[in-house]
């Protein structure tokens, strides 16, 4: 079982590149921690969100450290999501980021919704160095009421285990298209359903359950995997 006695508290850095790149990071380390999660927030929401910080402590308690970091937008205050390119040099700073700050540890690049989707497209146009797998909280398949695979397309481009957790409500992911996508991807991807969870994995009262627990059984599934990833065979990049 998770140590939930206590909060970790998190570390402010700055997460900075050559070129684009100068926004906040939030960096949670548990004792003797054994991977990394570099942790990407949606698009209407920052890295303190109460979900990204939940999804954090609940890790630490698990042993896996996370970098938290905004996409400069969020940064600037505003609400359209930064271009392609600029959102890519990001996950890639948080990414050497985390390199430096744990450098003995490996790492795992993700996160809720977009964040997510903006590192498997950065691993897909050139491999992140040192990510041993990539983890979505909530993939957004396609946008609400239009059905599509279509922002699913360059995941054949990526070569590295894939772990989709997905609520069998999302609005974001149908079910018919998420699942034969995943069947797609083959051994790379593993598809984990929560029913009557929505995008936001919140659940309906009649399901008997509470969003607490789904979260917990979301943080269950993704340490789990986290451990398979970064044992199995790997062959570097």
């Amino acid at each position: 079982m998770p140590d939930q006695s206590a909060k970790l508290a998190a570390t402010p850095v700055s997460i900075t590149d050559e070129r684009s790149v100068h926004v906040s990071g939030l960096l949670q380390v548990p004792s003797s921690p054994r991977a990394c999660y570099v942790f990407a927030h949606s698009a209407g929401a920052g890295m303190t969100h109460p979900f990204m910080a939940a999804i954090a402590e609940g890790l630490a308690a698990r042993g896996i450290a996370t970098l938290r970091y905004q996409f400069p937008y969020i940064e600037r205050g505003a609400k359209r999501p930064d271009p392609p390119q600029l959102a890519h040099a990001t996950v890639r700073a948080a990414v050497a980021g985390a390199a430096r700050a744990l450098p003995d540890l490996p790492l795992i690049a993700g996160g809720k919704s977009f964040g997510g989707r903006m590192t498997s497209q950065a691993q897909a146009i050139a491999p992140l160095p040192g990510i041993r797998g990539l983890a979505f909280l909530g993939f957004p398949l396609h946008p609400a009421g239009k059905p599509s695979s279509e922002r699913a397309a360059h995941l054949s481009a990526v070569h590295i285990p894939m772990l989709f957790l997905q609520g069998t409500r999302d609005p974001l992911a149908a079910l018919e298209l998420i699942e034969p996508l995943c069947r797609a991807l083959g051994e790379r991807a593993t598809l984990q359903l929560f029913a009557d969870a929505d995008h936001s994995f919140h659940v309906p009262a009649r399901s008997g359950r509470t969003d607490v627990d789904v979260r917990e059984a979301l943080l269950d599934a993704l340490s789990a995997w986290i451990a398979t990833a970064i044992t199995a065979p790997w062959p570097g990049q």
